[in-house]
């Protein structure tokens, strides 16, 4: 480590929830791009009309990334560029934030960044500025998803940094509980964090949505171009509860110390020999791949039912999409949308909370920054999903026939998913740690053990300071 263990503070950790009401992506993610597919359709004109003709119930088309191209291949082309973006910062910035105490600069430059492409769409409402809505919505959606995923990663180490988790680590050290007794309180722990930011979130998102709405009803008139400037207007609200909710935690964060850097290295050259032995160690890290792999089919149908990365309610969503074949219902009906939102909202949302916490069990301690950047590089970024489900409802011409193949990916995925073992991951976590501090860090094998020892023997210091109200080293 690159300095003194940090105790999470209660400051600290209600920041952090506080941060996910603000980021919980209305802007950026959702409204943004509402008002950048109104902004293309206003701007857009009808092909056998040609240019100056305006877009009607059929296609509409616009010259951009030097072609003329329908609305639908304009949003494919421009998420397969605003992910191949994401994917390069994730695997960079996140190949290197376990190293040092600078990672926190991450969230605050994404959130400083999602803030100025939400509130750049006051200067975006007429149909001429479509390309600067473009522009927008790119790096919006890439500072929501970097932001939010390296804020996700930092709960593991908060949960194991707050007090009675410490004091748990003694009493672990000195024989009082089992070493199963102290992995359950670690992943109860961990869950108690995600859940409550997700519900604390919940909360802070009606409040927010009310207002939202009141802004909505009172300049929408039901022309577009009120309409677009209800949803540009939005946008900079959104912005505006984000910057709120982020001030507690990019003040009250503390710069947890990550790994020191191997010897002879430089931040860019132990980021890519991380990645490098993560990829080379595979066999010692099955059960996160399989996670991975799980994830990825899960992120194909999230991309093309914008449903959740939930399996079995996935499932249900295709199910009932197939069931569109042969009868009048199958995502044919406004209620039906209706219902879905409903179940999402009270069943599904909630396991949100529980894949964060399932995810951070087949993490390495340490290596939480890397591998949630991996796992959000296969559950987000992934445009494969949208564009097989796209070419699949061209073809044929019946939307619901998409829904056949999202199932066969959301069996799979299951499937997967049934073979992670939690109990052989942590195995291999430890057995991952333990190869790289022989291999990375050139310890003897007989020198892991007494380093480990070390580390403890200063945590119980740490922790006998803290019970005793001395003042924590920093």
């Amino acid at each position: 480590m690159t300095g003194e263990r940090l105790t999470t503070t209660r400051r600290e950790r209600w920041g952090w929830y506080i941060y996910y009401v603000g980021n919980s992506g209305l802007g950026p993610f959702k409204f943004a791009m509402a008002a950048w597919l109104k902004l293309l359709h206003r701007a857009g004109w009808d092909p056998d009309l040609g240019p100056g003709s305006s877009c009607g119930g059929g296609q509409c088309h616009l010259h951009i990334f030097g072609a003329e191209r329908n609305i639908h291949s304009i949003v494919l082309v421009t998420n397969a560029i605003s992910f191949g973006f994401q994917g390069a910062v994730f695997l960079v910035l996140g190949s290197m934030a376990d190293y040092g105490s600078w990672r926190p600069h991450i969230v605050t430059i994404a959130t400083v960044i999602g803030w100025g492409a939400c509130f750049g769409w006051l200067g975006v409402m007429s149909p001429p500025r479509w390309r600067a809505g473009t522009v927008l919505y790119i790096w919006g959606i890439m500072a929501y998803h970097v932001a939010l995923t390296f804020w996700t990663a930092a709960f593991p180490a908060l949960a194991r940094d707050r007090p009675e988790m410490q004091q748990c680590e003694q009493m672990l050290a000195s024989g009082m509980i089992s070493k199963a007794e102290y992995e359950q309180r670690d992943i109860m722990t961990r869950n108690t964090l995600a859940h409550v930011s997700f519900a604390l979130c919940s909360v802070g998102e009606l409040v927010v949505l009310a207002v939202l709405c009141a802004i909505i009803l009172a300049i929408a008139q039901g022309d577009a171009e009120s309409n677009t400037r209800a949803l540009s207007i939005v946008c900079a609200y959104a912005a505006g509860v984000w910057m709120f909710c982020s001030i507690p935690w990019i003040f009250n964060e503390q710069h947890r110390p990550g790994q020191q850097l191997p010897p002879g290295t430089t931040y860019l050259t132990a980021g890519v020999q991380q990645v490098y032995n993560v990829l080379r160690l595979w066999h010692r890290l099955k059960q996160t791949y399989l996670c991975l792999a799980a994830y990825f089919f899960l992120g194909e149908c999230l991309n093309a039912t914008g449903a959740p990365p939930n399996g079995f309610f996935i499932l249900l969503v295709t199910v009932w999409g197939c069931v569109g074949f042969t009868q009048p219902i199958g995502f044919k009906s406004i209620w039906e949308f209706w219902l879905y939102q409903g179940f999402y909202g009270v069943f599904v949302s909630p396991f949100r909370a529980i894949s964060q916490a399932m995810i951070s069990e087949v993490v390495p301690r340490g290596k939480e920054f890397l591998f949630f950047s991996l796992f959000a590089i296969v559950s987000q970024t992934s445009v494969v999903g949208y564009a097989a489900a796209r070419a699949i409802i061209d073809k044929s011409g019946n939307t619901n026939l998409a829904f056949t193949f999202l199932l066969v990916l959301g069996i799979l995925a299951m499937m997967i998913l049934s073979r992670v073992d939690v109990e052989q991951s942590h195995y291999e976590c430890r057995k991952h740690l333990e190869d790289e501090a022989v291999q990375v860090y050139y310890l003897r094998h007989g020198e892991v053990r007494e380093v480990a020892e070390k580390l403890a023997a200063r945590d119980r210091r740490t922790i006998d300071s803290s019970m005793r109200g001395d003042t924590l080293p920093l």
